[in-house]
C-alpha cells in the first residue's frame, strides 16, 4: 500500500467532498472472513490512506443496501458497547516489527476508541492519545474521516516510513467481518490485532517539528465526607493541583513524569461477590499506569488485565499497578513518578518509579515501588525478556521479584510461552520460586491447549497480583469445531473437553476439574452454551463465604451445569443470560443472572446487569444478589454524562457514581464527579458512609 502526500490539510467533517477523493484513486479490495471466507466483502468499501506535514489521514466510504439496519448506538468515545456497533478498524505498526502497534475505530455515528496492542494480543482498551474523526449517516451507507498526529504516535525518526497498515470493517447486522489484508478465519474480530499479516505501508516521508514534549496540569476542586475518618461525618473542602509531563526521548522512547498524581475521574470498580476463598481481580482504570502497560506484561499474562476474568487464571502477575496507590478500596497518595517506555532498535524497555505517601487509616508508611523491563525481539514474532520489582517500604523491609520469560509464536496459530520466577522477602526462606509452560494450537477447527503451572508457597510479589499460593497445577484443554453447510442458520458448533489437576507442593490433590462444553454460532451473531464440570476440591482451612457461612475443612466433590445465551449486538436488547445450577460444599448452588445492553435511543443507553446465588448448605442457607445499573447519554462523542449505581447484597454496600466530561480541546478535559457508598445495614444517616463531589479541570500543552 502507498501513503499519498496532500498539501492541503483536510476538513475532518466526514463529508467526502473534497477534490482528493476525485484525483486519488481509492482503495477496495477488502476480503470477507466471515461468513464466507475470501469472498468481496458484500457492501462496497473505499479507503484512501493520505498525508500532510503533521498528520495522517485514514478515510472510508461505507456502502450499506440497507442503510436503516446500521447498528449504530454508541456515540461516546471509548463506549464499553462501541466495538458491537457497525465499525471500522484501523491498526498501524509504525516500527513495522509485525508484533506491536495502535487500533483506532470510528462509528457511524462519530463513536471513537484508541487501543494500544502489544505481542498482538495485549489490548490496552484504556489507553488514549490525541486525534480526530467525523462520520456521517447517508441514504447510501456511512463515511468517515480520521486524521491522526504524527506526534501521537511513537515511530523509528524522521524521513521515509515503512509502517504495517490494515483495515477491517464490521458489518454487524450481518455479522460479516472484512479485512484489506485478509487474516485466518479463526481470528474474527480479534484478527485486526494480527500485525504479522498487515500490509506494508509506503511512500510516508514524516518532517519532525515539534520537540516531543506534552505538559498536562490539572487543578481540582473538592467536598468529601467520610464517616471512617470523622464518626460526625463533617464535609470538608479540599483544593489541589499537580501536572504530568510527556518528553519524546527519542521517537521510540518516551519518558513520563507525574507529580501529584489525582485520579478523581476513575469510575468505581464494578462489584463481585467472592463465593470462592480465593483473591479478586479488579483492572486497572488510572490514565498514568495505563500507556505502555503491554510492556511490563511476563510470562504470557497481561501486567493489568482489562476486566476481572470471568474463568480465573491461577498464573501469578509479577506486576500489578493497581498495588501501587490503592489499598483496598482506599486511595493511596502517589507523591511523584516516572516512567521510560518504547523501544530501541530490537529491544522493548519498560522502567517505572512511583513513591506514595503514607495512608493513616491502612497504616501504610511511604513507600517506594520500582519495576524494569526488557524484551528482545527474536525470530519473526517472537521474544525474550526479562522482568524486576522492588517494593520498599520504611519499617516493613524490601520485597524483590525478578524473572525470565519467552513468547514464541510459530506458524499461524502456534504459541508457546513459558518463565521463571523468583521473589525475596524478609522473614520468608525457600519455596519462593514459580514458573509455567504453555503450549496452544488455536486453529479454525481445531485448538489445544497443554499447560504446566507451579508457585511455591513463599513466592510472593509484592508489586503483583496472586489469586492463590503454594500448588502445582497442570491443564490440558482441547476443542474441535466444525460450519455444517446444511444448517443455515448455524455458523459453527465447537465441542469442548478440558482436564485441570492441581496439588499442593507436597502432592495432595487440592482441586481437580473435568470440563466439557457444546457452543453454537449463529450467523445472527446469537451464542449459546452448554457446560457440564464435575469437580473436586479439598479445603485445607475454613473460610467465609457471603451470609457469614464458615465452609469446614473437607473434601468435596460436586457437579455443575451451565447454560448461557448471547443475544447479538443487532438487538435494542442485548447481552448475556446465564442460568447455573451445581453442587457447593455439601450444598447445592443455584444462580441466575443477565448483563447486557438496553438502546433508548442513539445518544441514550442502559445496560443493566444483575446476578443471584442461592446458597443451601447443610448447616445453613443464604441468597446473595448484585445489581448494577450504568446509564449512559451522549451529547456528541467527547462530551457525554454517565451513572453507574451497583447494590451488593453480600457486603451490605450500595454506591453511586455520576460523571460528567466534556473534552473541550483535544487532550483536555473537564470532569464533574459525584459519588457515594451506603450501608444497607444501618438505618437513619449512618447508613450514608461517605459522599464526595469533585470538578476536576485538565489542559494539554503540546510543544
Amino acid at each position: 500500500m502507498r501513503a499519498v502526500r496532500i498539501d492541503t490539510p483536510l476538513r475532518i467533517d466526514g463529508v467526502l467532498d473534497e477534490g482528493v477523493y476525485r484525483e486519488v484513486p481509492s482503495i477496495a479490495d477488502f476480503r470477507q472472513i466471515e461468513p464466507e471466507e475470501g469472498a468481496p466483502v458484500s457492501e462496497p468499501t473505499e479507503i484512501w490512506v493520505l498525508f500532510d506535514r503533521e498528520h495522517l489521514y485514514i478515510v472510508a466510504r461505507c456502502a450499506d443496501s440497507q442503510p436503516d439496519r446500521i447498528v449504530a448506538n454508541d456515540m461516546r468515545r471509548d463506549g464499553a458497547n462501541i466495538t458491537q456497533n457497525d465499525n471500522i478498524s484501523i491498526v498501524i505498526d509504525t516500527f513495522f516489527d509485525r508484533r506491536n502497534g495502535y487500533e483506532f475505530l470510528v462509528t457511524p455515528v462519530g463513536g471513537m476508541m484508541d487501543s494500544q496492542v502489544t505481542d498482538e494480543r495485549d489490548v490496552n482498551r484504556d489507553w488514549n492519545t490525541v486525534w480526530s474523526a467525523r462520520s456521517r449517516l447517508t441514504d447510501e451507507g456511512w463515511t468517515t474521516e480520521v486524521r491522526i498526529p504524527f506526534r501521537s504516535l511513537r515511530y523509528q525518526g524522521a524521513g521515509p516510513q515503512v509502517w504495517g497498515l490494515n483495515v477491517r470493517r464490521t458489518i454487524r447486522w450481518k455479522n460479516e467481518y472484512a479485512y484489506l489484508n485478509p487474516v485466518p478465519r479463526s481470528e474474527g474480530a480479534r484478527g485486526i490485532l494480527r500485525f504479522s499479516m498487515a500490509a506494508p505501508l509506503v511512500g510516508l516521508d514524516i518532517d519532525v517539528e515539534s520537540i516531543g514534549l506534552d505538559v498536562k496540569p490539572y487543578a481540582l476542586g473538592a467536598a468529601r465526607a467520610d464517616r471512617v475518618l470523622d464518626p460526625l461525618f463533617r464535609t470538608e473542602g479540599d483544593a489541589d493541583a499537580g501536572f504530568d509531563v510527556k518528553y519524546g526521548i527519542t521517537r521510540s522512547l518516551t519518558a513520563d513524569f507525574t507529580l501529584n498524581t489525582d485520579f478523581a475521574q476513575v469510575e468505581d470498580d464494578d462489584q463481585q461477590v467472592n463465593l470462592t476463598r480465593f483473591s479478586l481481580l479488579y483492572p486497572e482504570k488510572r490514565e498514568f499506569f495505563l500507556e505502555g502497560q503491554g510492556i511490563f506484561g511476563f510470562g504470557g499474562v497481561e501486567s493489568s488485565p482489562r476486566r476481572a476474568a470471568t474463568a480465573p487464571t491461577n498464573t501469578p502477575v509479577l506486576f500489578f499497578s493497581r498495588a501501587i496507590g490503592l489499598a483496598g478500596d482506599r486511595a493511596v497518595p502517589i507523591n511523584a513518578g516516572g516512567r521510560l517506555t518504547g523501544r530501541v532498535g530490537k529491544y522493548s524497555v519498560g522502567l517505572l518509579q512511583i513513591r506514595t505517601g503514607d495512608e493513616e487509616v491502612a497504616g501504610l508508611p511511604e513507600t517506594d515501588f520500582s519495576v524494569v523491563r526488557v524484551k528482545r525481539d527474536i525470530l519473526r514474532r517472537s521474544s525474550v525478556g526479562v522482568i524486576g520489582t522492588r517494593r520498599s517500604a520504611a519499617g516493613a523491609g524490601t520485597n524483590t521479584a525478578f524473572g525470565i520469560d519467552t513468547g514464541l509464536n510459530f506458524f499461524q496459530f502456534l504459541n508457546i510461552v513459558g518463565y521463571y520466577a523468583e521473589t525475596r522477602t524478609p522473614g520468608l526462606e525457600g519455596e519462593n520460586r514459580s514458573y509455567r509452560g504453555r503450549l496452544a494450537y488455536d486453529a479454525d477447527l481445531f485448538g489445544l491447549t497443554l499447560e504446566h503451572l507451579a508457585v511455591g508457597r513463599n513466592f510472593d510479589p509484592q508489586i503483583g497480583f496472586l489469586r492463590r499460593d503454594g500448588f502445582v497445577e497442570s491443564l490440558a484443554q482441547m476443542r474441535v469445531s466444525r460450519r455444517p453447510q446444511s444448517l443455515e442458520s448455524v455458523r459453527k458448533i465447537s465441542v469442548e473437553t478440558g482436564f485441570d489437576y492441581i496439588t499442593d507442593p507436597d502432592g495432595r490433590v487440592e482441586n481437580r476439574q473435568v470440563r466439557a462444553a457444546l457452543r453454537t454460532e449463529l450467523q445472527s451473531s446469537d451464542s449459546w452454551t452448554i457446560e457440564y464440570l464435575h469437580d473436586y476440591e479439598f479445603v485445607p482451612e475454613p473460610f467465609t463465604i457471603p451470609g457469614g457461612i464458615v465452609v469446614p475443612v473437607g473434601a468435596y466433590r460436586f457437579s455443575s451445569l451451565i447454560g448461557r445465551y448471547t443475544i447479538g449486538a443487532q438487538h435494542r436488547v442485548a447481552g448475556d443470560v446465564t442460568l447455573a445450577y451445581s453442587g457447593f460444599y455439601g450444598g447445592t448452588r443455584a444462580e441466575a443472572g443477565y448483563r447486557g445492553r438496553v438502546e433508548v435511543t442513539r445518544r441514550l443507553a442502559v445496560e443493566p446487569g444483575l446476578s443471584v446465588f442461592k446458597l443451601d448448605l447443610p448447616n445453613d442457607e443464604t441468597t446473595a444478589a448484585l445489581v448494577s445499573v450504568r446509564t449512559t447519554y451522549s451529547f456528541r462523542p467527547n462530551m457525554w454524562l454517565a451513572a453507574l449505581i451497583q447494590h451488593n447484597s453480600a457486603n451490605h454496600l450500595s454506591t453511586a457514581n455520576v460523571r460528567f466530561r466534556w473534552e473541550y480541546w483535544p487532550g483536555s478535559d473537564l470532569f464533574v464527579v459525584y459519588s457515594d457508598g451506603r450501608n444497607t445495614l444501618l438505618r437513619g444517616p449512618e447508613r450514608l458512609q461517605n459522599r464526595g463531589f469533585t470538578v476536576k479541570m485538565t489542559r494539554l500543552f503540546r510543544f
